[in-house]
């Protein structure tokens, strides 16, 4: 005969236990994570969700008091209602929108290689800048793909990064040397997209 079932006082009991257990484990497993600093984040890969993720960090400092320095370096081109939010905080953000769009629509190679750069040197000038706590890049990525600036220049820069900034990277096709010595890597995995269904880009979902 098997045993009975344990009624609702045995497994509230059960349960009580097991995350007091749980409860110990994690306190114990953050002891040790002490220090704090800086860091490099990337965000990629084919999926939906880079900039809008990345954004949802600039809404946190913001909540924080924290000032945020942004470039965009693809997306100077469009209106975006991310863009219309952050001019309401003068005081705590600067976002740069320095691209032209992408390469299929300035068709100008050598001008989408100037925008890169100018964009660049800003982003420098933000890292450099000790009142900024977080920089986003925003599709960085992409200029480096086409090979717009030298990787080896980027990396250099973000390497020598003050120890007290994050630093938020996204789009698709990050180089491996990003990704190795980034602190935090999120890959975006395409499952399901409305484009491939003959659905637009629309206010709100995408820009």
């Amino acid at each position: 005969m098997s045993d009975p079932l344990p009624g609702d006082d045995e497994l509230n009991r059960l349960h009580r236990e097991k995350m007091a257990r749980r409860q110990a484990a994690r306190r114990k497993v953050l002891a040790t994570k002490t220090e704090e600093r800086g860091l490099l984040i990337v965000h990629t890969g084919a999926g939906k969700g880079k900039t809008t993720a990345a954004f949802g960090m600039v809404l946190r400092c913001l909540g924080h008091g924290m000032r945020v320095g942004i470039v965009q370096f693809v997306k100077g081109a469009w209106h975006t209602g991310e863009r219309d939010v952050l001019a309401r905080f003068p005081q705590l953000v600067t976002c740069r929108a320095m691209g032209e769009g992408f390469t299929w629509d300035t068709q100008d190679r050598a001008r989408d290689i100037a925008a890169a750069h100018a964009a660049w040197d800003v982003a420098q000038a933000m890292i450099a800048d000790p009142s900024y706590r977080l920089v986003l890049l925003d599709e960085l990525n992409i200029v480096l793909r086409y090979g717009y600036l030298p990787v080896a220049d980027v990396i250099g820069a973000l390497k020598a990064k003050p120890r007290d900034l994050h630093v938020v990277v996204t789009g698709r096709n990050a180089p491996p040397e990003l990704i190795q010595m980034a602190d935090l890597v999120t890959e975006m995995t395409l499952v399901k997209h409305p484009f491939r269904a003959g659905v637009k880009a629309q206010q709100g979902i995408e820009f």
